[in-house]
């Protein structure tokens, strides 16, 4: 206090508001402590009880709320049977590389029995995000809601909504879903699909033993709401509607865009979107409804339903909560031309500071492929299509996760021989991407290999959807950035002729690109939060088959562009 005072008396009346409101803001920012059980509980679901994998007891698990410069610190105890450890989707993770969760990447897991304390701030974002496991495949259960609000006295770019709802989609099994990954991989084909959809960890009232348990929205007349749509799902993107309604969308990944009106969604798995939805239409039960945006040709996937109902509540009638809910036009399964129009609507709400200037300029191919049978395996062990096991790369590499350190690890004391600095830039041959591709070109390489970045680089990475083996829209999520989607396209990229479709006044900043059904997505970003970070496909079964890389990114030469040290208790391998 002392300090103070002498400050208010030798210092200008500007200095003195700047150094109150510092005051102001630091006191503003808070800790949050929460603490995850992960552990096995009954859940019931689609007339059976499930031994699930569970935090705290819940499916989905707790929703987590905190403000734009807060400070999380989430201490998960493992009580289950398998590895664990918790990815905080699309948080920046600013020089905390330590918290940001995927498995023998950032960190080595957390074993049953063991423990470990995330610890991180929120810089600079707001609006929705969401956690989830990020090892083998426990996130089919293992998930819940992040929500960031603005600052304390700050507020949003749009009227204040009467309610917020998170909307969480996700895919249920009846089997265990580690069981369904494990077999996939003895095997080499593909995994069984999922049985069920969910809305905040219920099927929906057109599935059997689930109406009961339908999840129920309730609004009143003329409100506005805000719906903070997530796709928790494990391998399949979405298509959300609700009937008779317009959404409005003003947010996603945690970035506000221009708004826009649409009727239908289409989300893929890590994707989130925030959308104004008013309650304009005759009190009533509407569903809420979401099912596949199937974009592979051939492909089995769940071509089942899931729904919730919007619920007028204080203007409905005594029983209103009889009477069936009005049902909603959804796109047929392989729609892409909406699919497309509905990722192509968005825009940064003013002026993008898009890295104009170039530094390292990637062209990566995506996809999936297969490997021929090992010398002496059995034919169980390779049941994929003629004979081969299903594999998936970038740029032909097929990433191996290593299992004596993470990468952040290795890179952080200098452990040789966990992985290499040589992901190639290029594909290692030019080809017609989207079109018939010869079968010598289906066969990846196996190896963990990184690219490195010099801090600060300027980004810009195409990503080339390829037709090797089936074509299909695959949503690219990296790791520790935020980058702007400049353009993306069918066919193959023509760096004559493409460029002219760049966006560099107002492209949207996201987490998770949709890279188009044989097409391509161009990103940018600068390479300013040191680490490694990991980039990779978020249908979980191409990351298992290995469709996934990761960027080295150097220090910077200040220790605030330096990555922090490792906290006491991370776990080892």
């Amino acid at each position: 206090m002392e300090v103070f005072k002498s400050i208010t008396k030798t210092s200008s009346p500007f200095f003195v508001v700047c150094i109150l409101l510092l005051f102001a803001n630091a006191a503003s920012e808070k800790t949050h402590y929460h603490d995850f059980v992960i552990q096995a509980e009954p859940v019931k679901r689609l007339c059976n009880i499930h031994n699930t994998i569970t935090v705290n007891g819940q499916f989905p698990g707790p929703t987590l709320e905190v403000n734009n410069g807060d400070t999380l610190v989430v201490n998960v105890v493992n009580r289950a049977q398998y590895n664990v450890t918790i990815h905080w989707h699309g948080v920046r993770q600013i020089r905390t590389g330590w918290a940001d969760g995927p498995e023998f990447i950032t960190q080595c897991p957390i074993r049953p029995g063991k423990s470990y304390t995330y610890r991180f701030t929120i810089q600079g974002q707001e609006g929705t995000l969401w956690w989830h496991a990020h090892s083998s495949w426990l996130r089919a259960t293992v998930y819940g809601a992040l929500i960031i609000h603005p600052k304390a006295g700050e507020s949003y770019p749009f009227p204040n909504p009467k309610r917020e709802t998170p909307v969480l989609l996700g895919e249920w099994w009846n089997a265990n879903p580690i069981d369904v990954v494990r077999q996939a991989t003895r095997t080499g084909a593909a995994p069984n699909v999922s049985d069920a959809y969910t809305m905040n960890g219920q099927p929906g009232d057109l599935y059997k033993c689930s109406s009961q348990d339908t999840t129920i929205i309730h609004v009143d007349s003329g409100e506005t709401n805000l719906l903070r749509v997530i796709n928790a799902g494990l391998n399949q993107q979405l298509f959300f509607t609700v009937a008779n309604h317009k959404l409005t969308v003003i947010g996603a990944d945690t970035n506000y865009v221009k708004p826009f009106t649409t009727s239908v969604l289409m989300v893929g798995p890590g994707q989130t979107t925030d959308v104004l939805i008013k309650a304009d239409q005759p009190p009533a039960r509407y569903y809420m409804a979401a099912r596949a945006y199937a974009s592979a040709q051939g492909a089995p996937f769940d071509n089942t339903t899931t729904t919730a109902i919007l619920e007028y509540k204080s203007s409905c009638s005594s029983n209103c909560a009889n009477t069936n809910p009005v049902f909603p036009s959804l796109p047929a399964y392989n729609d892409t031309a909406t699919a497309t129009a509905f990722t192509t609507k968005f825009r940064s709400p003013r002026k993008a500071q898009v890295p104009t200037e170039i530094d390292e300029n990637l062209f990566v191919t995506v996809g999936l492929g297969l490997e021929n049978c090992p010398s002496g395996a059995s034919s169980s062990s390779c049941q994929g299509p003629n004979g081969t096991r299903f594999a998936a790369s970038m740029n032909n590499v097929s990433f191996v996760l290593p299992s004596n350190f993470s990468l952040l690890q290795a890179h952080h004391q200098g452990i040789r021989g966990v992985f290499s600095t040589d992901f190639p830039a290029n594909p290692p041959l030019k080809f017609n991407y989207t079109g018939n591709v010869t079968r010598s070109l289906w066969q990846p390489i196996r190896g963990t290999r990184l690219y490195k970045l010099t801090y600060g680089a300027r980004v810009q990475v195409v990503l080339q959807g390829t037709g090797i083996f089936t074509a299909e829209n695959h949503p690219i999520h990296l790791h520790g950035y935020d980058f702007y989607i400049i353009a993306e396209g069918f066919g193959n990229f023509n760096q004559k002729t493409d460029t002219a479709k760049f966006n560099l006044v107002d492209p949207p900043l996201r987490n998770t690109a949709s890279v188009p059904v044989n097409g391509w997505t161009v990103i940018r970003f600068v390479a300013d939060n040191p680490g490694v970070w990991l980039m990779h496909c978020h249908l979980d079964v191409h990351i298992t088959w290995g469709l996934a890389m990761a960027f080295l990114v150097e220090n910077g030469v200040s220790e605030l562009e330096s990555l922090e040290a490792p906290p006491e208790d991370f776990p080892v391998c």
